[in-house]
């Protein structure tokens, strides 16, 4: 009984999770203007959507801001991590903490407050991306630290130093030795840098240059004009954005499971030889 009804509650919430972006993905696939009644089925919004050259700019100009941002924060969080992990317990104490609070903290907040340190006070030109780059990356980089530090936690903590024991140099040890078993971590704090970015509405709204405009900031202004045909091209951008979401999750997942199967496979060799 006991299961049954965790079954069942576990379904009522992946419903209640999915089933608005079933429907909206449905919509897309339709004439309807509005949400409602699906009045015939039709690829119009999939047209609109690669056709027009200001939704074109805007997707690809968001995808390469997400992708620089990821880069950056990577980079930036991994390094962060690597050197909390292998520092005094007070300092690495410290590290945590100041990494912790821009995740607590409202995006609002941060967004305002990198607009007044950077716009106002060090008065750098708005018109260009970088005062967007360094909010954004500022976002994103705590994220990727939290990402890497539980792979960190998992590895020998005597493996860095039997590396230098066999002659690498700590760089050359970080390299060989630490980067290579952190890759699943860093590559789940990329792909979050990238979806955060392609998320987040008010950091860039106070740092973004007036002519550029993310997805997130497009969507706003453009739920609040009168272009029907735009707003029905979002839907199916919503839907584009979903297949690929779940398309890499699902792809992760067996290259997960292969890797898993593979390692099995090894140790039971090891265990017969």
């Amino acid at each position: 009984m006991k299961k049954r009804v965790f079954g069942g509650y576990l379904l009522l919430i992946l419903f209640l999770l999915y089933a608005p972006i079933l429907i909206l993905t449905l919509y897309s696939f339709t004439d309807s203007a509005t949400i409602g009644a699906i009045h015939g089925f039709s690829i119009h919004n999939y047209q609109v959507l690669f056709s027009r050259e200001e939704l074109r700019t805007m997707i690809f100009g968001t995808l390469l801001l997400a992708l620089v941002t990821a880069a950056i924060s990577s980079v930036l969080g991994t390094l962060g991590a690597v050197g909390a992990f292998y520092s005094k317990k007070k300092t690495r104490f410290f590290m945590e903490i100041m990494n912790k609070i821009p995740v607590v903290n409202a995006d609002v907040v941060t967004g305002f407050s990198i607009c007044v340190l950077l716009i106002v006070f060090f008065r750098m030109d708005k018109d260009t991306c970088i005062p967007m780059l360094i909010g954004l990356t500022s976002l994103c980089t705590p994220f990727v630290y939290l990402s890497v530090m539980p792979r960190l936690q998992q590895l020998d903590s005597q493996i860095y130093e039997a590396a230098l024991d066999l002659g690498c140099t700590p760089f050359r040890a970080i390299r060989k030795v630490i980067l290579p078993q952190l890759v699943p971590g860093i590559t789940s704090g990329f792909m979050l840098s990238v979806t955060l970015v392609l998320d987040d509405y008010f950091i860039t709204t106070y740092t973004k240059p007036a002519t550029f405009d993310t997805i997130s900031t497009y969507v706003v202004n453009a739920t609040k004009g009168a272009q029907t045909e735009v707003k029905t091209a979002l839907w199916a951008l919503s839907a584009v954005i979903f297949a690929c979401v779940l398309l890499f999750v699902l792809v992760k997942g067996i290259l997960a499971k292969r890797a898993a199967a593979q390692k099995e496979k090894q140790t039971g060799r090891r265990k017969d030889e």
